[in-house]
């Protein structure tokens, strides 16, 4: 059986794809900035990744930063990938990326290019917010008293153990190129999520729609990042609120 890499695979998806990987019988191989024995800065590469990449014969690329590096990490990445005769890798992008002119938006998109342009054998999966990701944001939205939000934008977070089994079930095959967006199952308001989380943890604000004004704001406001047609997901934003924040909105906990 193919020995499977996953990069950032102590991450929030990867390491829900590292699991289902390996409970699926797959030889799977951690890389991540601290992690032996496969402890791998991507944005400097070097023998480190050459040696994580020996013997491999696919890679899902989860690793990511909103820091900056991404493009260059993933020059890194496939450059040692050809090396080692990497047969297929696989790559998780955002639903929106050609869409939403957002920085990190690009910087996704553009390592979409380097992928097609690799020479490897690949897939790129695209997919909405996760829900942990949706609920940080709420939580920073939600330490004034009045909590603000972008007026007419709505999300469609999905379950990332969801998007993880997707990840792992494509590993296992072909390289098949761009495949199906993933989207969560509901389109909510950014309104009506701020509510469900305040709702959850127990915590009384007011919400305030905001307009904004630029081109990210009017994209987010169409809709460029979401994908109704593929609302694939089955776990709710509702689902993951109970679950994480439990008994918090009784006993009044902040989350």
């Amino acid at each position: 059986m193919t020995t499977i890499l996953v990069t950032g695979g102590t991450g929030t998806l990867g390491r829900f794809v590292t699991e289902r990987l390996r409970a699926d019988g797959h030889e799977v191989r951690v890389l991540s900035r601290h992690t032996q024995p496969h402890a791998v800065d991507l944005r400097k590469g070097g023998a480190g990744l050459d040696a994580a990449l020996d013997g491999v014969g696919t890679v899902v690329h989860c690793a990511t930063t909103q820091t900056g590096g991404d493009e260059r990490a993933a020059a890194n990445l496939l450059a040692a990938a050809r090396r080692a005769g990497v047969r297929h890798l696989v790559y998780i992008s955002i639903v929106g990326v050609d869409r939403v002119p957002f920085g990190y938006y690009r910087s996704k998109l553009a390592v979409e290019r380097l992928v097609e342009e690799s020479g490897i054998g690949w897939t790129v999966l695209r997919t909405t917010q996760f829900h942990d990701l949706v609920v940080r944001l709420l939580q920073g939205l939600a330490k004034p008293p009045v909590v603000l939000v972008p007026a007419k934008v709505a999300d469609q977070p999905v379950e990332v153990r969801e998007v993880a089994d997707r990840l792992a079930e494509l590993a296992a095959g072909e390289p098949a190129g761009r495949v199906p967006d993933l989207g969560g199952p509901e389109v909510l308001s950014f309104e009506s999520l701020a509510r469900a989380y305040l709702a959850a943890t127990g915590r009384r604000r007011a919400v305030v729609n905001v307009p904004l004004a630029g081109k990210t704001y009017r994209a987010f406001r169409a809709g460029g990042h979401l994908a109704p047609d593929r609302a694939l997901g089955k776990g709710t934003f509702e689902e993951y609120l109970t679950a994480r924040f439990a008994g918090a909105a009784e006993g009044g906990r902040r989350g």
